[in-house]
């Protein structure tokens, strides 16, 4: 690869990081083809993108990123693929489903939201992570509880008063 296809790549792929803002980086070596034409595929299936792409050029790719990425240098060690998409647990999903079929892939990390998880031992809290959508939902959720409730309490007193004005014209 010629020096300005690697500025490209490079280029691109700090582009889809920032884009995308979430990305994993996995280890997907030793797979066969059939194995990793079906991760692409769930991949593309559930709107994640995955690319292999050389350690060098993503820590390149990374360099350009702002905030601390410093602790993702250290997992760029033999095959790697990135893995980037919108909702920050998805691909921890994805992973955690193809894990049931095999031991790969691993996760080396992932960097959600400027927040920097290392190692596979991270996968079942990354499959927890609720993605902010989910977490304005909830907080709406709560805030439309009380009011509920309150409509709620309004409507059957109502009820009850009606009920007993009908009952004192009845008598009147």
């Amino acid at each position: 690869m010629r020096k300005e296809e690697k500025h490209e790549v490079v280029s691109a792929l700090a582009e889809q990081m920032k884009e995308f803002g979430n990305f994993y980086i996995t280890d997907t070596s030793d797979l066969t083809v059939a194995k990793i034409n079906n991760i692409r595929r769930k991949c593309f299936e559930n709107n994640i993108g995955i690319q292999v792409v050389k350690n060098t050029l993503i820590k390149k790719a990374l360099e350009q990123l702002d905030g601390d990425v410093a602790p993702l240098f250290d997992v760029l060690k033999g095959s790697s693929s990135v893995m980037f998409s919108t909702t920050g647990n998805a691909p921890a999903k994805l992973i955690k489903a193809l894990r049931k079929e095999g031991d790969k892939p691993v996760l080396k990390a992932a960097y959600i939201d400027s927040t920097a998880f290392i190692g596979d031992n991270q996968l079942d809290a990354l499959v927890n992570l609720k993605s902010r959508e989910e977490l304005i939902a909830d907080i709406v959720a709560l805030l439309q509880s009380p009011a509920k409730n309150v409509i709620s309490g309004l409507q059957s007193g109502g009820n009850k008063l009606a009920g007993i004005v009908k009952t004192l014209q009845e008598r009147g």
